[in-house]
Order: structure tokens, then sequence, then C-alpha cells
């Protein structure tokens, strides 16, 4: 059996490229289709495979501004030739669902989400961060790319959504239904710590749809010890606005990663997410998640046993719920325990049983 993996883009190692990982080590012979790829910021495992990008990997700081070409992608991803493969696995929060396959494949695809920018956050992206030219040609652009988005929704033949909340947005957004199945968080490289706590902690790129902002005003204005690990664009502002014990480190390495969250009182989570893999490391470390209480955290964290949730995105509130969760004692062992659901092997497994049944429908045999 012939299978090909497509994936949006391969420019750095984050979630959706770890269930990537996890799709290489299902089909290891497979090539990987990818929008744009920066092969020297990939795992060994995805360089393993043969890649191939686009058109779009050649043109002029594609490799940087990538988004900037979003139409471009999804045109590009549509001249893919797959027309020799029987199973195609896509990973999609963009435009790699769109590809084009033939009657006879089985297509099975992976969402991490439908394009934000599209969908829920486009008024914020609109209004709050585009600026100049990209501001007056966001309304027709992604226009085209909403009406191209529901399209291309329909040409795989299994959706899989990664939370409930991705779920209910492909059934929104997109009017079909959708298996789901939660990433999978690689749990086990990374030990129970018992220690108390000695800072707040935010793991995070530095964007503004993260609430970063929230985390950093509430430490400032209540003198509480946080620690800020991650780099983006608004490392700027947020120095400004932080007070002294809130300490920058930029980003950080695995090794490093892991020993703040084990020395950590909490996880601090303001923003929202479709799924969120950091609460789950924080709970494999015995660490409690204080988060805002949408999105894929519903999924992960349970309240009163493995974290806390704030209702509003105000400083007031996020400390409240600092408060409600120093006030509580903490069952270290029950909380990894929330987080070791989350195993890589649960993944493969209902990811394979999802992909024969997508096969047999096709008169496919699996294997």
């Amino acid at each position: 059996m012939r299978v090909a993996l497509v994936h949006d883009w391969l420019v750095t190692m984050g979630g959706a490229e770890r269930v990537l990982e996890e799709f290489a080590r299902l089909f290891p012979e497979a090539p990987i289709y990818t929008g744009v790829v920066i092969p020297e910021r990939l795992s060994p495992l995805l360089r393993s495979h043969p890649i191939i990008p686009s058109f779009v990997q050649h043109w002029p700081g594609a490799r940087r501004r990538y988004n900037r070409y979003l139409p471009f992608l999804a045109y590009a991803f549509e001249q893919f030739d797959l027309s020799g493969y029987d199973l195609v696995l896509s990973s999609s929060a963009s435009v790699a669902k769109g590809v084009l396959t033939r009657a006879e494949t089985a297509h099975v695809s992976y969402i991490h989400t439908p394009m934000r920018y599209a969908w829920d956050l486009y008024p914020r992206y609109r209004d709050q961060e585009a600026k100049g030219l990209t501001r007056r040609l966001m309304g027709p652009v992604f226009h085209w790319l909403r009406l191209w988005d529901r399209m291309s929704a329909d040409r795989p033949d299994v959706l899989i959504a990664n939370s409930r909340t991705v779920e209910a947005r492909i059934a929104k957004h997109w009017h079909r239904r959708s298996y789901l199945i939660w990433p999978p968080v690689d749990v086990d490289r990374i030990g129970l710590s018992r220690e108390p706590g000695e800072y707040y902690l935010v793991l995070s790129r530095l964007v503004g749809y993260k609430r970063v902002d929230l985390a950093v005003a509430a430490a400032t204005r209540a003198r509480l010890p946080l620690i800020v690990a991650g780099d983006g664009p608004d490392l700027p502002r947020l120095r400004r606005m932080a007070g002294p014990g809130v300490r920058f480190l930029g980003r950080v390495d695995e090794a490093t990663r892991v020993a703040l969250l084990q020395g950590a009182k909490a996880l601090l989570f303001p923003g929202e997410e479709d799924f969120g893999i950091t609460p789950v490391e924080a709970m494999a470390a015995g660490r409690p998640v204080i988060a805002y209480g949408r999105g894929g955290v519903l999924d992960s964290v349970e309240p009163g046993v493995s974290g806390v949730f704030f209702r509003e995105q105000t400083v007031e509130d996020l400390l409240t719920a600092v408060e409600a969760a120093e006030a509580l004692e903490w069952d270290r062992d029950r909380i990894r325990a929330q987080a070791e659901r989350f195993r890589p092997q649960r993944f493969r497994e209902e990811l394979t049983r999802v992909i024969e049944g997508a096969l047999v429908a096709k008169g496919l045999r699996p294997g």
C-alpha cells in the first residue's frame, strides 16, 4: 500500500509536527508533501523521510513569511500529484486538507483547527494585528479563503478533530462530522516532581492571541514570581510592562523546558488554544494548571484535580484563580494520572482504527 503524508508547512517543531512524527512512525517509508520546509529545524525522524515542498518554497522570503503566501499555498497544494497513493494522511490547520486525490484513494485528515485567522479570530487579526496594505487586503482575500476552506473541507473522506473545541468548529464552519482523537504527548520524558514549586511559569510563543500579557500584568500587580520562557514579536511589549519579579528566558531547549515545569508552582495558561500540549506536560510533572477556561484545556484539565479555570480574560479573574490554586492541597499523583491519558501509544491505536475503517470503506486492505 502506497502512503503519502501531507502537512501545511515544516518550519518549526511544535505540537502539529509532533502529530506528524506519529504519522511518520506508523508509515516509515511515506514521503511528506508540504508547502515550505526548513530542514535544519526538524527532528531527525522527519528529516529521514523524503520531503517534497511546493513551488512556494522558492519564492522570496517564503521560509520566514510563508503565511503571507497563504492564498498561493492553497493553490500550490492542489498541484501536488497524489494519484499514485492508496492512502493520504494529512495534518492540517490550514491548507493541507485541500490536496486533490483520486476517488479510489482514502484521504484521512487530522484537523488541528479550521483556519483560526479566517474564522474565529478573523476580527482580532484584522483590527489588532494587521497593518497597512495587509489590513486593506484582508477583507477580499480572506473572503476567498473562507470559500476555499469550506469547499476543500469536503475533500477528505474522514476528518479527525484534536479536541472537542475543534470538533465544534468543524461542525459550525464546515458542516461535517469528525472523529475525536486527542494529540499525542510524550509524558514519559517528564518526571513527576513532588517538591514545592518556587515560581509561576509561562511556556509559550510570545504572540498576541496567547495572552501572555495577562500573566505578566497579574504577576506584576500581585508581585508574584513569574518565569516566561519563549520568544516572539510580543517580547518587547511584555518586557516594558513587567515588574521586577518577572524573568524572561527567551527560547529554551528541551532539558531546560522540563526542568522549568518540574520546578514551577503552577503553569499559567491565559490564552485559548485548540488543544494545548503544554498543560498536559505540566501535569506530567505533577504541576497544576491555571488556565482560561475555554478551548482544549476543557479536554485535559479537571478543575480541582489538576487545575483551576478562570472565566474572563482579565487580570482580576486570573489572580482570583491563583488564590484558589494556592488554597488547594494538590495530589501530584492524581495530576500525573490526568496527563497519562494522552500517551502516544493511545494516539497511534485510535488513529490506526480510523485509518483501517477508511481503507475498508474504499475496498482496500489495511496493512
